[in-house]
């Protein structure tokens, strides 16, 4: 009997190339597999799925992983209000563990010898799946055939026709990753640090330029309600999605350092991550201490670090979450957002558990809960350390 590999399997040049190859030049059985975190939709995952058996794939699996990935991945970039570098909302990078971890399953369901995937040597992708095959499944052989052969993509188009494979491959100008936390644009601009990316590349096109205002709903950090209509958080990803695109919203590029230590830069686009972790972090700014805000701010930006560079299996990604699910109490209310092409602005909050309560006075207006005279001694305390340090030093 022949040995079983499952490849992860996108349908692309790459993973087509793959099924024949890992048919034919090694002999192995093919199963192939697509994990969806919110990237396509079902006419796509048809396609794909014949595709994969008109490529002579032994069997072809559609899993579903788009409320794993929001349980026990967006939500805690959520509550983190996590941006990396401050900009990127980890649109891509967030997905490959739970695509990763899928596969892992279905490789011991289907008992397969080895595991597969279309990732060049060039980026983050390879290190992502292969370190959760490694940890996960370590007698299970990764075999990376684009990577291992470095072949061109004329000769994995060339390799196809011979095999009797024919399809279209027009090659698209711009490699799009497109995911239910975003989507990432990369090519020609993107590959030098100078180029900006054209009005065209983005997938979006601006369709609306009357502002428009909405609300936003919190209930302990997760968002749930979208102008006063309950929602499942994935639904009211897609639904602000919907709306804020057709603005040209969250549009930005990500300059950041890869895995393999290069320098990378790609482009997106992700109007609902952008615009609910600003609104989240308005809210929060009410609702938190300052301490709070502080720490939370150092833990959450290593969280995304780790998960942007594939430990999501590192025991500290818990202990992290821990502490963000118990700073999400009181994260409950509304917040205000106008929409305008190309831009968003975070209007005002509401929410029982403001802290900025005029019970204790308004800011620059009046105080009751101390006087003047409480200011000044308090003052005087406080420069005291500073008093004797520039005393000591008032000749340095």
């Amino acid at each position: 009997m022949k040995q079983k590999v499952v490849l992860a399997f996108s349908g692309g040049l790459d993973t087509s190339f793959c099924v024949p190859y890992l048919m034919n030049e090694r002999g192995l059985e093919v199963h192939t597999v697509i994990v969806n975190t919110g990237g396509f939709s079902e006419e796509e995952l048809k396609r794909i799925e014949e595709r994969a058996k008109t490529l002579g794939a032994a069997s072809h699996t559609t899993v579903d992983a788009v409320n794993d990935y929001y349980e026990k991945g967006i939500k805690y970039l959520i509550f983190g209000n996590v941006l990396k570098n401050n900009t990127y909302p980890l649109s891509v990078s967030s997905e490959r563990f739970f695509q990763a971890l899928k596969i892992v399953e279905h490789v011991k369901e289907v008992g397969a010898d080895f595991v597969a995937h279309g990732s060049t040597g060039a980026g983050n992708d390879q290190v992502r799946f292969d370190l959760v095959f490694e940890v996960l499944a370590p007698d299970v052989k990764i075999i990376a055939p684009i990577r291992e052969l470095q072949l061109s993509r004329q000769q994995e188009i060339d390799y196809l026709k011979n095999k009797g494979f024919d399809f279209s491959w027009e090659k698209s100008k711009y490699s799009i990753n497109q995911g239910l936390w975003g989507t990432s644009v990369g090519g020609v601009e993107t590959l030098k640090s100078s180029g900006i990316l054209p009005e065209v590349a983005y997938p979006s096109q601006v369709k609306e330029d009357e502002p428009k205002r909405i609300k936003i709903g919190f209930d302990k950090g997760e968002p749930t309600s979208l102008n006063g209509e309950k929602m499942d958080p994935v639904e009211l990803i897609h639904a602000l999605h919907q709306m804020a695109s057709k603005y040209g919203i969250g549009r930005d590029v990500h300059v950041g350092d890869t895995i393999i230590g290069t320098k990378g830069r790609v482009a997106f686009e992700a109007p609902a991550p952008l615009i609910i972790v600003k609104a989240h972090h308005l809210l929060e700014k009410h609702v938190l201490t300052k301490q709070q805000m502080y720490w939370k701010e150092q833990l959450s930006n290593w969280y995304g670090q780790l998960m942007h560079e594939a430990q999501y299996l590192e025991p500290v990604m818990r202990n992290i979450e821990t502490f963000l699910d118990d700073t999400q109490q009181f994260v409950t209310g509304e917040v205000d957002v106008e929409l305008r092409p190309y831009h968003f602005s975070v209007l005002a909050c509401s929410t029982e558990n403001d802290l900025m309560n005029p019970v204790f006075g308004e800011y620059g207006e009046s105080n009751k809960s101390f006087t003047g005279q409480d200011v000044i001694g308090f003052t005087k305390v406080l420069a005291n350390p500073l008093k004797i340090y520039y005393k000591i030093h008032e000749n340095d």
